[in-house]
């Protein structure tokens, strides 16, 4: 059984260590961004996505958990098989992306639609002519995307 002085000791480190996150998170400056923002800095997308594909980095370290991006395809683009280790929450911003995930039907997202994937659930997507889709996703895990065969090759 514990003794009340050790129980106390626990108390106070889990308030001491509560102030130090709470100190910490109050350090970082808040950020607003649209994506169309200019100081955005737009990079390649892995080598398996389409031609003229690109990744901006919002917050976070896409190596760590907890990273905000934005990803922009072409109009008229695929994006091929592919899962993630991370669950990823996404809101499309511009164009309009259709999306499969295995076993479920196609859903057509449009500029304001929330979208969750859950891990380790492969999908792939089509980006309408038009105009290029641009979406925000929000990663738990590292980001990663893990290209995969289609259901039934």
């Amino acid at each position: 059984m514990s003794s009340p002085i050790s129980l106390a000791v626990a108390a106070l480190l889990l308030l001491a260590s509560s102030d130090a996150l709470a100190q910490k998170a109050a350090d970082e400056p808040a950020l607003a961004l649209a994506f169309t923002d200019a100081q955005l800095k737009w990079l390649g997308c892995p080598s398996f996505m389409p031609a003229g594909c690109e990744i901006a980095v919002l917050h976070g370290d896409p190596a760590k958990a907890n990273a905000d991006i934005l990803i922009r395809v072409p109009a008229d683009s695929t994006i091929p098989h592919h899962w993630h280790t991370s669950a990823e929450r996404m809101v499309l911003l511009s164009g309009q992306l259709q999306v499969t995930y295995d076993g479920q039907e196609t859903v057509a997202l449009w500029p304001g639609h929330y979208a969750y994937g859950p891990a380790k659930r492969p999908h792939h997507a089509y980006c309408s002519k038009g105009s290029a889709c641009v979406l925000f996703i929000a990663f738990e895990s590292p980001v990663d995307a893990v290209p995969s065969a289609s259901p039934g090759k």
